[in-house]
């Protein structure tokens, strides 16, 4: 999952463009971008949408449902999860338990629709209350709907009160690249994808192009989006380049050829067991991304 597009839940064009937006996820949103009044009508467009779009060559889709403390979560599953989607976004996510008390519920919904138990993942949105980023660390293996973890700083600037979550050169202030951080290390602990906030400013490709590189090179393997037009750029940063893939092809192979050893050579530079692990995950987000 290079690039997930949001995309609002009441709007069936807008629905469909994101079909063709070549977003590996499309997050259809009945959350943030869905006004109170709309909700209704948002859960019957998503869920018609979700059951004509079960195309071979459709994205991955996943439904932001409404946070647990609405008291619209219940009603928002029970709309959409017969139409099949491939996940379900978890807005203000508390702990690890708020993971599990979602899995319960959509292992209900999907008994009744005749689904398979466990085919709906769950990528929560971890960092988007204070309380919710000193709890990152709860989010374990052993949750195995996890598909990802995710952070947020646009719930998190209102819930701690901050004029504005970067600064006047465009960057995270401290209390933002500490729940940047903490989404990695938890990802790294749960064994799961990190996948980066949005950029808001959807017209900044450069700025954007910045951003999403540097998350690559710190270990997010995706990016959030909000504009159809951020994608290809999404999309390249976080597809390794053919020159890396060709490094990560020759570490596995020396491994492979020199048996069990801790540390091989190649061309005059050694590289050890985290070297080796490093290459295997950068080519398994290769073969991901085709």
């Amino acid at each position: 999952m290079r690039s997930l597009l949001f995309v609002p839940g009441d709007s069936d064009k807008k629905l469909q463009k994101g079909l063709g937006s070549g977003a590996d996820v499309v997050i259809v949103d009945l959350e943030d971008s869905v006004a109170p009044a709309n909700k209704q009508a948002a859960r019957e467009i998503s869920a018609a949408f979700l059951a004509g779009a079960r195309a071979a060559d459709a994205p991955l889709i996943y439904v932001r449902v409404n946070d647990f403390s609405t008291d619209l979560t219940d009603n928002d599953l029970a709309a959409v999860v017969a139409g099949r989607p491939n996940g379900i976004m978890l807005p203000k996510s508390a702990n690890g338990a708020d993971v599990a008390r979602l899995s319960t519920k959509l292992r209900v919904h999907e008994a009744e629709a005749g689904l398979e138990d466990g085919a709906i993942r769950i990528l929560p949105l971890i960092t988007e209350t204070g309380a919710g980023l000193l709890a990152a660390g709860t989010y374990t293996p052993d949750l195995p709907r996890l598909s990802g973890l995710t952070w947020g700083a646009e719930d998190l600037s209102a819930d701690i009160g901050a004029r504005s979550a970067r600064d006047e050169g465009g960057r995270f202030t401290d209390v933002f690249r500490l729940a940047r951080s903490m989404t990695l290390l938890a990802a790294a602990a749960a064994e799961t994808p990190a996948i980066d906030t949005v950029f808001v400013d959807f017209r900044d490709m450069d700025a954007l192009r910045t951003e999403c590189v540097e998350a690559e090179r710190d270990g997010f393997t995706g990016k959030l989006a909000i504009h159809p037009a951020q994608v290809p750029v999404i999309n390249a940063a976080f597809t390794p380049s053919a020159e890396a893939v060709a490094q990560a092809d020759a570490i596995v192979a020396a491994f492979a050829g020199a048996g069990n050893v801790g540390v091989v050579g190649i061309d005059g530079k050694m590289f050890d067991r985290p070297h080796l692990r490093r290459a295997e995950r950068l080519l398994a987000r290769a073969r991901a991304a085709g």
